[in-house]
C-alpha cells in the first residue's frame, strides 16, 4: 500500500470500531456486482463485511444519494425481507473521501445465464429459483413501511406519471437517433395508466441478477442493489422481473443475458409466478402487463442515456456500444405486448 492508502485504511478501521464496535477492519479487494457503485470486501475480527460507496472519481450529493437511500432501505427491510444486515453508515467524507455504508457479507452467488455447477442442470432448479425470487419479492411488498422510512422517501401516487414525464423530457433534450416507439409507448402508458393497486416499498430494478443465491442449492439469500428503492405500485417490480422471465431466445432481445437462464424449455410460466406473488401479498396482478410495458419502456429510456454518451464520444464500453441494439429491442418487446392485445 502507498502511504496515503495506509492512512485511509487506518482511518477507516478506527471509524468502524467507534461506530459499530467492529475490530481490526482491513480493506479488501473489489467485488463484482453493482454497476453504479463500488462494492468492496472488508476483513474484520468479527468476520467479513461489505463496503459500498459511490465511484471514487465522483464527488457530489447526487452520487451519494443512492448509497444513502440503499442504507435506509436495508434498515427498513432487514428482519422483514431477505436483505443483507446494515451495519454502519458514514456521511463524513473525511474518512474515505465519499459517504459509505457497511453491510453484512453473504457467501452467495449472483446468476445470469448459467446455473452453478453444483445445481441440478435442469428446469426444476430454475423453477425453484424463480419461486424463491418471487417469494422474497413478495416479502418486500408485504411490509407495512409506514414509520420505517423517512417521510420524503417516495411519492407513490404519482410515481408512474412522473417517470414518464421525466424520461421523455430527458430523451427529447438529448437525442442522438430516432426512436419513434419511445414516444408512442409513452403516450400509450399515459392514456392507459391504471389506478395504483397498493403503495409498497419497491426495488425499481428487480430481477434474479440482482439477487444473491446459495452456491450449492436453489435458495435465495438476499436481494441486493437498493440504490433506486422508493415507494410505488409493487407491480412495477413484478412487471420488470416477469418481462425478463422466460423469453424466446430466437428473437431479438434487449439485454438477452438478464435472467437468461430462464429462457429454456420447461421453465415455469411467468403467470404462474405472478399467481404465487399474489398468493403471498394478497394483491391482484390483473394490471401486470401494463407494468411489464412500463418497466421495459422506463429501462430503455434510462439506459439510452449511456448510448448518448457513446455517440458523443464520452463512453466506449461494450455495454454502451451494445445499447445500439438493446434499447430498440426493449422497445419492440414492450410494443409487442400492446400490439398483440396482451394488455
Amino acid at each position: 500500500m502507498q502511504p496515503v492508502e495506509v492512512e485511509t485504511a487506518n482511518r477507516f478501521a478506527i471509524w468502524l470500531n467507534a461506530a459499530a464496535g467492529v475490530e481490526e477492519a482491513r480493506l479488501g479487494p473489489l467485488l463484482a456486482g453493482g454497476n453504479a457503485n463500488v462494492t468492496r470486501l472488508i476483513e474484520t475480527k468479527q468476520g467479513r463485511m461489505v463496503l459500498r460507496h459511490p465511484p471514487v472519481n465522483v464527488v457530489s450529493d447526487k452520487a451519494a444519494a443512492g448509497i444513502a437511500r440503499e442504507y435506509k432501505a436495508l434498515q427498513a427491510l432487514y428482519g422483514r425481507a431477505p436483505v443483507p444486515r446494515p451495519i454502519a453508515w458514514c456521511d463524513d467524507t473525511s474518512i474515505l473521501g465519499q459517504p459509505f455504508a457497511v453491510t453484512e457479507w453473504l457467501d452467495g452467488v449472483a446468476l445470469t445465464t448459467e446455473l452453478p455447477k453444483s445445481y441440478p442442470q435442469d428446469a426444476a432448479a430454475v423453477n425453484a429459483l424463480g419461486r424463491e425470487m418471487i417469494t422474497g419479492l413478495a416479502a418486500v411488498h408485504s411490509i407495512a413501511w409506514q414509520g420505517l422510512l423517512p417521510d420524503h422517501f417516495g411519492r407513490p401516487d404519482t410515481f408512474v406519471e412522473r417517470q414518464i414525464e421525466r424520461w421523455m423530457d430527458v430523451r427529447r433534450q438529448r437525442a442522438v437517433r430516432d426512436l419513434p416507439l419511445l414516444e408512442q409507448i409513452a403516450n400509450w402508458l399515459t392514456t392507459m395508466r391504471p389506478a395504483m393497486t397498493r403503495a409498497s416499498m419497491i426495488h425499481c430494478d428487480f430481477h434474479l441478477d440482482n439477487c444473491l443465491v446459495s452456491r450449492d442449492r436453489p435458495q435465495l439469500q438476499a436481494i441486493l442493489d437498493w440504490e433506486m428503492a422508493t415507494l410505488g405500485d409493487p407491480l412495477i417490480d413484478l412487471g420488470l422481473c416477469l418481462f425478463f422471465w422466460r423469453r424466446d431466445p430466437a428473437k431479438p432481445l434487449g439485454f438477452p443475458t438478464v435472467q437468461g437462464l430462464s429462457n429454456r424449455p420447461g421453465v415455469i410460466e411467468p403467470m404462474a409466478l405472478a399467481d404465487l406473488w399474489s398468493t403471498h401479498t394478497g394483491i391482484d396482478h390483473g394490471q401486470l402487463n401494463y407494468y411489464r410495458v412500463f418497466s421495459a419502456w422506463r429501462l430503455a429510456a434510462i439506459v439510452e442515456g449511456a448510448f448518448v454518451l457513446h455517440r458523443e464520444g464520452k463512453e466506449d464500453s461494450a455495454y454502451a456500444r451494445g445499447l445500439e441494439f438493446d434499447v430498440p429491442h426493449l422497445l419492440q418487446e414492450a410494443a409487442g405486448y400492446i400490439e398483440k392485445g396482451r394488455v
